[in-house]
């Protein structure tokens, strides 16, 4: 069968090679509903799911890969994509021209930092800002917001909406909350926001805090191996969100304190290298007098490192 045909042909998962009606309906309860997010899938992915062999699932996969031109393209091109790129705004000037205009789509953006650093409260200033249309910094739709620390408070969305002057029971009906009680439910509640995004005009996920149940479940050295390979897992499913819906991803990671480094400042986000990895833009938050905030930027493509000081009031994230 020539491409062409096969282009053609392909328009569901039902039509892949090897994929019947009863792995179709395995693979959609498990979000891969489609073509693009079986094309983006390992074949190991699909094992799990829907119970493939692996021949069947590395044809699959390379019979959607080719049906969406999934190879090299030109720089060229790749600007063009880059033009969809939508930004949030912090609510700080200061703070969103260290990030170059606000927190981006299509990529994880990770703050870290130790207890009262700011990092939810960054979580509340975006759930309202996203709402804005975007000539104010917005991307005019909704929120989810993943829970695993029982730290999301609506009086604090209120008062932010109320800087803004929207209206605050309207701005909290476009939150959608999930409290995640172990790694594998927030795991799965990661997999089921594929299906609203479309349907509630998804332009947000946040993820607070990012490793708070992976670092309570897993304990010790010996644990670290699973630990890292779940948190790649869920870190990939956060990315392809991004990447396929063009929205944002927030997470908040938690620290540690290293005692191996004897000079400067010992404190270390969790998750390692899987961590940093996955998270294209990284800021790390440490708290200074008062109401301040120092926010260092720690990685980015296309970014120099720098700081930059805001402070956290009852309006939100502002300029210090």
């Amino acid at each position: 069968m020539s491409e062409e045909k096969v282009k053609e042909k392909i328009k569901t998962i039902s039509d892949l090679p090897g994929i019947g009606d009863g792995s179709a309906e395995k693979l959609i309860g498990a979000g891969y509903k489609t073509v693009e997010s079986i094309a983006v899938a390992s074949p190991m992915e699909l094992i799990e799911a829907a119970g493939l062999g692996e021949i069947t699932a590395s044809k699959a996969i390379r019979a959607a890969r080719d049906s969406l031109e999934m190879g090299y393209e030109t720089a060229s091109k790749l600007a063009e994509r880059r033009k969809l790129v939508g930004k949030i705004t912090s609510g700080s000037k200061e703070l969103d021209a260290l990030i170059d205009g606000g927190f981006e789509t299509q990529s994880i953006s990770e703050v870290y930092g130790k207890f009262a650093s700011g990092k939810t409260q960054l979580c509340f200033q975006l759930a309202v800002t996203t709402q804005l249309p975007k000539e104010k910094g917005g991307l005019g739709g909704n929120v989810l917001w993943i829970d695993s620390e029982n730290s999301f408070r609506p009086e604090r969305v209120i008062s932010v909406a109320k800087r803004y002057k929207l209206d605050p029971e309207k701005v909290m009906k476009n939150v959608f909350v999930a409290r995640a009680f172990n790694s594998d439910h927030q795991m799965i509640l990661a997999e089921k926001a594929g299906d609203l995004i479309k349907e509630k005009n998804i332009k947000l996920i946040i993820v607070d805090s990012l490793t708070a149940q992976f670092r309570a479940e897993f304990i010790g050295r010996g644990q670290l191996a699973g630990r890292q390979q779940k948190l790649n897992k869920h870190m990939h499913t956060l990315m392809r969100l991004g990447e396929m819906n063009n929205i944002a991803v927030f997470v908040t990671n938690q620290v540690m304190s290293r005692p191996d480094i004897l000079f400067g400042d010992p404190t270390a986000p969790i998750g390692g290298e899987i961590v940093a990895h996955n998270s294209k833009t990284r800021l790390y938050l440490r708290k200074a007098k008062g109401e301040k905030r120092v926010a260092k930027l720690v990685d980015s493509p296309s970014l120099p490192d720098g700081e930059c000081v805001f402070t956290v009031t009852q309006n939100g994230i502002e300029d210090a």
